[in-house]
């Protein structure tokens, strides 16, 4: 009888429970937000261990059941229709959000080249942490080899790079084909991966060709069969393709960064953070259809649905390997490095930054840290990591907080 009562109860809670969920989920005044104040922020400013890998995004039961299936098809010679972008064609409803991708990375890029002439940037020499603002924070958090034995950090003067840094990957001209050898590294364009994932997604660009496909490629025992002309009859290779590329040095076009007129920082900023969050959003809906990979050990990455043979990867074990990078499925951050750095929540105050008041301060990307420092307010995608609801205390008030 009990147990009985036990069980009803457990069941009533959670009812309740989801009941909650919902309705603050479904709020239309206020949404639901979790919160994160119990765990300290400094999780996502640790670096990984050079023997880490990156956390799969996929589990390996799951990855071994789609190798399972995928070996058994491979015994059935029949043809196997394949839906886009896997067939080689495009998926017509992201061709747009891959034009406002690429229109947001130009624009961005004005806007933090903008807000950034205006602020302080601090990298450290040692680990390669950054801060937004002045002055530098003095918690002690530089754990690498070659630091100071009291772990505080080595600042100097950054840019636009340790802020903002860009991700490069092989241009692709035809996205299903075969892979970028070892000796064709030096033959191939790099580009930006995100520049590259909009090109994959629709975004057509005269200095980089790509093959667009009007009949799709069929899968047959585990192989892509194309029924389609290896080049088009308009197409010219003397024309359109560099092959050496990866030397010459062309001249950056107007697409390439958009000036700002606005004379008014926080406008820049606010159109900045606008711009950032529809390119993060963006990128999230391009991935879920157009597959990137990156290498578990390093910051490599390849957008296509596989890997390059390019043996360029010194990480852990890399002997073992030969050199070639160990593929696994990306995320946004292996495409975009969010660079998480301290939130400071008093721009004002000439007071850097306590290593004791730590577990007080949040995170968050140094881009938008260094848009908010300009007036601009946050998504609310960034409410957790930033602690809105904690109120920092002062060193005298650290004996009272329980």
């Amino acid at each position: 009888m009990f147990c009985r009562r036990l069980l009803n109860l457990v069941r009533e809670r959670e009812l309740a429970l989801e009941r909650f969920v919902a309705t603050s989920t479904n709020s239309s005044n206020r949404p639901f937000v979790w919160y994160s104040t119990n765990r300290s922020s400094a999780v996502l400013l640790q670096k990984p261990k050079k023997s880490e890998r990156k956390p799969l995004v996929t589990s390996i039961n799951e990855l071994k059941r789609e190798a399972r299936l995928r070996k058994k098809e491979r015994q059935t010679v029949e043809e196997i229709p394949l839906k886009p972008p896997a067939n080689g064609l495009l998926v017509k409803s992201l061709v747009p959000v891959a034009h406002e991708v690429y229109a947001a990375i130009s624009e961005l890029l004005s806007c933090v080249s903008t807000v950034i002439k205006r602020t302080v940037v601090y990298y450290c020499k040692v680990c390669g942490d950054v801060h937004i603002g002045d002055p530098p924070h003095k918690i002690r958090t530089c754990n690498v080899a070659g630091s100071s034995p009291n772990k505080e950090h080595s600042w100097e003067i950054g840019g636009m790079q340790h802020a903002f840094p860009t991700v490069e990957s092989f241009h692709l001209y035809d996205r299903i084909g075969r892979a970028v050898s070892h000796n064709e590294q030096l033959e191939v364009d790099r580009i930006t991966a995100l520049v590259e994932l909009c090109i994959q997604a629709g975004v057509d660009i005269p200095e980089y060709p790509t093959r667009r496909r009007t009949c799709p490629a069929y899968n047959v025992a585990g192989r892509t069969i194309d029924f389609e002309r290896r080049f088009p009859k308009y197409f010219t290779m003397q024309k359109d393709i560099n092959t050496s590329g990866f030397w010459t040095e062309r001249k950056k076009t107007s697409k390439d960064m958009i000036s700002i007129s606005s004379d008014d920082l926080k406008v820049t900023a606010v159109r900045g953070m606008r711009l950032w969050d529809k390119m993060i959003a963006g990128t999230e809906k391009l991935m879920e259809k157009y597959a990137v990979q990156t290498c578990g050990y390093c910051p490599e990455v390849q957008v296509g649905p596989k890997g390059h043979r390019v043996r360029n990867c010194y990480a852990y074990k890399h002997q073992m390997r030969d050199g070639q990078h160990a593929w696994q499925e990306a995320t946004v951050d292996d495409l975009i490095p969010p660079v998480y750095v301290w939130h400071v929540q008093d721009v004002h105050s000439t007071e850097p930054l306590s290593d004791k008041l730590k577990r007080y301060y949040g995170v968050l990307p140094a881009v938008v840290e260094l848009f908010a420092q300009a007036g601009a307010d946050t998504p609310m995608r960034y409410t957790s990591l930033m602690k809105k609801d904690v109120v920092v205390p002062e060193l005298y008030e650290m004996k009272l907080v329980v």
